[in-house]
């Protein structure tokens, strides 16, 4: 008697994805800003930024706090930002998250877009706040138009970050036997 052939990946392939589809959809959120565009001021949402904040606000458990140096290094080197910009930005929002969720057992929609508006008005001012120390003076009132812009795509970005998921858990379907 013959055994149905399934159409899934092996298990070492799913797992493999699963570990990487986060990293890498992190990092090319990141690598938006290598797009050949021109803005006289910082309008673009950080989208790397609210990558990591749909996946750890989506997954929890998934990542530490401490993944943020490392993506938060590959971002400085991506988007030109002064080294440790994203390394401390990033480590903070997730501390941040960890924080809530210690304190809050359960949260709903409007909570984690509060939570994550948060997050992205505090790293996109800390991120400033560094520039203009290293030498970069300018107006807070240039990077207000940034944080809404970053507040208002975050649903649009967990959206994305909830079917990829669903993308890097699927197993495939049992296909009968020919």
């Amino acid at each position: 008697m013959a055994q149905p052939r399934s159409s899934a990946p092996p298990t070492r392939a799913i797992e493999t994805r699963a570990k990487l589809v986060p990293v890498l959809s992190t990092l090319a959120g990141s690598a938006v800003a290598l797009l050949p565009t021109v803005a006289l001021t910082p309008s673009w949402p950080p989208f790397g930024l609210l990558m990591l904040l749909a996946w750890r606000l989506l997954r929890p458990e998934m990542w530490p706090a401490w993944v943020g140096l490392p993506l938060g290094l590959a971002d400085d080197l991506l988007t030109g930002q002064t080294l440790g910009t994203g390394m401390v930005t990033w480590t903070a929002c997730l501390m941040l998250a960890d924080l809530v969720e210690v304190r809050l057992l359960w949260r709903d929609y409007w909570q984690e877009w509060l939570l994550a508006a948060i997050a992205i008005a505090l790293a996109i001012l800390c991120a400033w706040a560094i520039a203009c120390w290293t030498g970069g003076a300018a107006p807070v009132r240039l990077v207000l138009p940034q944080i809404a812009t970053s507040v208002l795509c975050f649903p649009v970005v967990g959206r994305l970050c909830a079917i990829l998921d669903r993308w890097r858990l699927a197993t495939g379907k049992i296909r009968a036997s020919d």
